[in-house]
């Protein structure tokens, strides 16, 4: 199998789908501001700072699930997605896809975001499959912990070799974007890493490597 592989927050994406999730939830007034600001600036920049405790951020993460119903919750999702997410899509960045597919390479998502999120995201950017963070539910209710492997740093490798025994293939070849040094682990495993508008230390590896930086914002 040929993969072309995409990270989604500030790759394919100009901004951060979990961290503008947050935000949004805030603002319409579903959570409390000072608890989700806080802790929203500040699994952020764990994230930026590449030491983010990914079980403890997806356990806030899911604290909205856990106290709304799975119908309110989804229906605010879907406002998000039409309010915050469709009008920021990158035409670069769907463009490329659409590429890969004609050239008949199976075009992959690969996000350390929660799948209620990324899910939709993932249908907006016609890939052919995804993968992100999945929420534990036992007996019908979420218990803020992950089930799987969390795709995140070298978590990435893992779940993406897992599921590929899951299809029963191979990847022949492997290409990779992104934007973030968390995704080290991956662009290194790739046949050839494609660095998206880097932040500092990623762009210091892909001069470092040859990698070739390019853009997709408009």
């Amino acid at each position: 199998m040929q993969l072309a592989i995409f990270d989604l927050d500030h790759t394919l994406l100009p901004f951060d789908s979990d961290k503008a999730w947050n935000q949004f939830l805030i603002d319409i007034g579903a959570v409390d501001e000072d608890y989700y600001q806080e802790n929203n600036e500040r699994f952020y920049q764990d994230y930026l700072d590449a030491k983010l405790d990914i079980r403890a951020y997806q356990r806030f993460a899911c604290e909205v699930l856990q106290n709304y119903s799975i119908e309110q919750v989804t229906e605010w999702r879907n406002q998000y997605i039409q309010d915050i997410v469709r009008p920021q899509l990158q035409i670069k960045a769907l463009e490329c896809i659409q590429a890969y597919k004609i050239e008949g390479f199976h075009t992959l998502i690969i996000s350390a975001t929660n799948t209620f999120i990324v899910e939709p995201i993932a249908r907006l950017h016609g890939v052919d499959s995804f993968l992100g963070c999945i929420f534990e539910i036992v007996d019908g209710k979420y218990t803020g912990e992950l089930t799987g492997i969390p795709t995140y740093k070298e978590g990435k490798i893992t779940a993406l070799d897992a599921w590929l025994d899951s299809q029963g293939t191979k990847a022949q070849t492997i290409h990779f974007y992104s934007d973030s040094i968390n995704d080290r682990p991956l662009l290194e495993r790739a046949d050839q890493a494609f660095v998206v508008d880097p932040d500092q230390s990623l762009a210091e590896l892909a001069h470092e490597r040859g990698w070739p930086v390019i853009q997709f914002a408009d």
